[in-house]
Order: structure tokens, then sequence, then C-alpha cells
């Protein structure tokens, strides 16, 4: 349990920076814009990227272990964006209007192009690694 909420924080960290790098990513908090509704927002769609990357991600890296290997591995960006676009999905059906990427549809999830999910994702597992860094220095685990 305490390794999920590990999870979940180092996601939302990640969340948070890619939201603040990258203006066609868009969290609008559950609640209002209050400090604890942002960091509960963030928090919120840190643990259903946590989920989705537990649950489906495997599935799907073993489905596309050919293009892994076509690919060098180059595949897991465009993986790694569908994923963080199915989270925004997922979090629109959580709330009206939650998590945003500019562009795709009218309904809360808005997605400029799939390059900006990847880029997001990039952002974010960069971001991720650095927060996993300081909480093993911290002897967070």
């Amino acid at each position: 349990m305490l390794r999920f909420l590990v999870s979940t924080i180092v996601n939302a960290v990640g969340l948070w920076v890619a939201t603040s790098i990258i203006p066609q990513v868009q969290l609008t908090p559950y609640g209002g814009e209050g400090f604890w509704n942002i960091a509960g927002s963030f928090l919120v769609v840190g643990a259903v990227f946590g989920l989705v990357n537990a649950i489906i991600a495997p599935v799907i890296k073993i489905l596309a272990f050919p293009l892994y290997i076509i690919t060098f591995g180059l595949i897991s960006f465009v993986i790694n964006g569908a994923l963080l676009i199915f989270v925004a999905w997922l979090s629109t059906q959580l709330g009206a209007d939650v998590f945003s990427i500019d562009g795709f549809t009218s309904e809360g999830l808005e997605i400029a192009s799939l390059g900006w999910a990847i880029l997001a994702a990039i952002v974010m597992s960069i971001a991720s690694f650095f927060t996993r860094a300081v909480l093993k220095v911290l002897k967070i685990r």
C-alpha cells in the first residue's frame, strides 16, 4: 500500500511538472481552485495513472513486444502517450472537464495531437525519475 501511495505522489509530481511546462496539457481541479483541491486533483489523476500503468501497460507491452524490437524500444514513447490520453479520458469520467490535453474533444479531453501527449509522457518520466531519486535519498520507498 505504501508503494502505491509513493507511486501516486511521484505520478502527481510528474503530472504537475508536465502541466506547468506544456500549455496544451491542463488540469482543471475537482471542486474549485483552492490549494487542496488542486493538490487532491493531481493526486487523484496520479493514482489513476498509476492504476493504468499497473493494469493495462503490461498487457500492451507484451502485445507490442515485436514493435519494441523493430523500433529499438522507441514505440514506448507512443505507448506512454496513448496511455496518458487514456488517463485523461478516464479522469473526465470522474468529473467534468478535469484533465485536458488541448484539442481532442469538447467535453474536457482536448488534444492538439498525439505529439503533445508523447511530450507530456516524456516530461512526466523525467520528473518522476528525479522525484524517485529525491525520495530514495530521503529513504522513503
